[in-house]
């Protein structure tokens, strides 16, 4: 029992520090788990054997997260995506099998064995590709959708993949296989039947899985609620989870497949939300279990003997399958940054590659010398998959962002006035609304194609192009302008814009927009009139309602957040002074945590004492409790 949880806890302390610091440097949570398997396992050796063991254990989470996938669609939107579905998913499945089978046979592999390399490195990782895409929220993107559609697709492909290996069995593999190569298939309720017998089975299989989920799971629900247990309503989630998955091996299909159709089935369950808070902790805990195996089950001793062949291997199944995939995109009308993210998001092996080459050693399908090498290509091609989102992220993505917006030129302005709006997205829009309807000129900028568009539906003119240019600001009249808003969504253009401002028109009055304190003190550096803070009256007015809820009279709780205002506004130019120390070098301030500690009693202070003692410096009114003290 000790070695178990010595193992438990190596593996969480490996999550635990390389996850964040691999969130920090933008390299995203997936990558984290796999360089923690590599530091624990072939690097300091920490764990061993076990991991392969493991890696089977926290295969599930794939089957838990494509449980929570299905959750959310349901058979209409199934349906709608059928063209994707099958059209894109098949055809890529069997171009990089025809793809990957040529190049197997023409490396001197026979052909049986070059047909299920093919099959092999014809699966994407589900685990990666879907989580990858639900951090960057990507999941709903063209591209997105079109990755779904594909991996979903290959799921159902793993089927009749598992069916097809025992019939390619070679007899040079088979004599030479201990005991004459027998298989034990392990449960199985289909392993002995006939075809249509089969066939039968999987249909019933199914269907239960189905009517279970239409017509039993409500009374089910419904009879663990009214036990009023949290804890029993978890258990209920997970027996449901693996009951699908255990029902669906029994009968050879894709545990993942059957948890992704009871999900679709309960779509649109009252329980649905429960559910999936229920069963969100333990994907990501058996997802993240499951990376590091992946990490750590890399074969050092292989890896060094023919590094030469696994990276060239590894990099050739990349480039082949992201060739394969950048055709599709363009035949499906998949096309600019969604192409790209469709043709790297699944350039690499998936997990099933695992499940698949143990199968082909277990049936004589591929040798093992071979399938150690083949799995190596398989973790390594996952290993580079993070890395090919990170390249989508800073190389991609930016190019066509810049290229959307420079395919049209600046607007010319011709008008001019009183006031400039520079940034017209949710800010900005408010701040152009309560103008206009005050009959209050204004000349709105910004350079996204699509802010634009939107507030030309709503009447606001409004002209496309980078306020931040000086060239831009001067044609729209920024010298004859009483006022500036800045509510561009770029924090270091925004001051860049405000110094440049009150460098050269110091009479215009600046109004900045800030995300949080510190852009608040820059901006304020810059030499911005007026700096509001987005985040600031809104929190203020939710806590004002927070107050309400706990019982606090509306007015007493009105006087509070006012309290709070003044209370701010008070220690306002002392945190600023100190601040800025922090920015001329000084790594760590006690004076400006003094300062914040001093805000914070005072605003305890402040909140204790009576409305009439703290002397507002604006005309407030006073509430006073009624007589029973309520």
């Amino acid at each position: 029992m000790t070695a178990y949880f010595i193992q438990a806890f190596i593996y969480l302390v490996a999550a635990v520090i390389a996850v964040p610091l691999a969130k920090r440097f933008g390299l995203g949570s997936v990558l984290g788990y796999l360089v923690a398997g590599v530091v624990i396992g072939p690097v300091t050796g920490l764990v061993g054997q076990e991991a392969s063991t493991i890696q089977h254990f926290a295969e599930f989470g794939v089957v838990m997260m494509l449980f929570l996938v299905g959750m959310e669609l349901d058979p209409k939107a199934l349906w709608a995506m059928r063209v994707r579905l099958v059209g894109l998913g098949g055809l890529q499945v069997t171009l990089t099998t025809a793809a990957g089978m040529a190049v197997a046979w023409w490396l001197g592999l026979v052909w049986q064995t070059a047909l299920t390399v093919g099959l092999i490195f014809a699966l994407s990782s589900t685990a990666i590709v879907l989580q990858t895409l639900n951090e960057k929220g990507l999941g709903k993107t063209e591209g997105g959708r079109s990755a779904f559609s594909v991996l979903l697709f290959q799921d159902i492909a793993v089927i009749p993949m598992l069916a097809l290996i025992p019939l390619l069995a070679l007899p040079e593999l088979m004599g030479a296989a201990d005991g004459g190569g027998a298989h034990t298939a392990g449960l199985s309720l289909v392993a002995h039947l006939p075809g249509w017998a089969h066939a039968l089975v999987v249909v019933a299989a199914v269907a239960a899985v189905i009517v279970g989920g239409v017509y039993l799971s409500r009374p089910l629900f419904r009879y663990v609620v009214q036990s009023g247990l949290r804890e029993v309503f978890t258990a209920t989630a997970l027996m449901l989870v693996i009951g699908i998955a255990a029902l669906m091996s029994l009968v050879n299909l894709s545990p993942a497949l059957g948890a992704f159709l009871a999900g679709v089935v309960l779509a649109n369950s009252e329980f649905r939300h429960e559910l999936e808070a229920n069963i969100e902790p333990f994907k990501g805990l058996l997802l993240g279990l499951f990376f590091i195996t992946v990490g750590a089950g890399i074969n050092f001793d292989v890896l060094v003997a023919q590094w030469g062949t696994v990276l060239t291997l590894s990099v050739a199944v990349i480039v082949v399958k992201a060739l394969i995939l950048l055709l599709l995109a363009l035949l499906f009308r998949v096309r600019g940054s969604n192409g790209w993210l469709f043709t790297l998001g699944l350039a690499q092996a998936g997990e099933f590659g695992f499940v698949l080459l143990t199968y082909s050693v277990q049936n004589h399908v591929i040798p093992v010398e071979i399938s150690q090498v083949l799995s190596l290509v398989v973790a390594i091609s996952m290993f580079l998959t993070p890395l090919l989102f990170i390249a989508y992220d800073r190389l991609v993505l930016p190019r066509y962002r810049r290229a959307k917006n420079d395919e049209r030129d600046t607007d010319a302005i011709e008008e001019q006035a009183p006031v400039i709006v520079a940034g017209v997205g949710r800010f900005g829009q408010i701040v152009c609304r309560l103008l206009r309807a005050n009959n209050i000129p204004i000349v709105v900028l910004d350079h996204e194609i699509e802010q634009i568009e939107n507030v030309r539906q709503i009447q606001i003119k409004s002209y496309f192009g980078d306020a931040s240019r000086p060239e831009l600001l001067e044609t729209a009249g920024i010298e004859q302008a009483r006022l500036l808003v800045v509510a561009i969504d770029d924090r270091d253009r925004a001051v860049q814009m405000v110094e440049h401002v009150k460098r050269f028109y110091p009479g215009v009055w600046v109004l900045a927009r800030a995300f949080d304190r510190g852009h608040s003190y820059r901006l304020r550096e810059a030499g911005a009139d007026d700096v509001v803070s987005e985040t600031y009256h809104s929190a203020l007015e939710l806590g004002g309602h927070a107050l309400t809820a706990m019982g606090v009279h509306p007015l007493r709780a009105k006087q509070m957040t006012w309290a709070f205002v003044e209370n701010e506004a008070a220690h306002e130019d002392e945190l600023f002074e100190a601040w800025k120390e922090i920015e001329e070098g000084i790594s760590f301030s006690p004076r400006y945590g003094e300062l914040f500690m001093k805000l914070e009693s005072a605003l305890s202070t402040a909140m204790q004492q009576d409305w009439e003692a703290q002397k507002p410096s604006r005309e407030i009114p006073v509430w006073t409790p009624p007589e029973d003290g309520r």
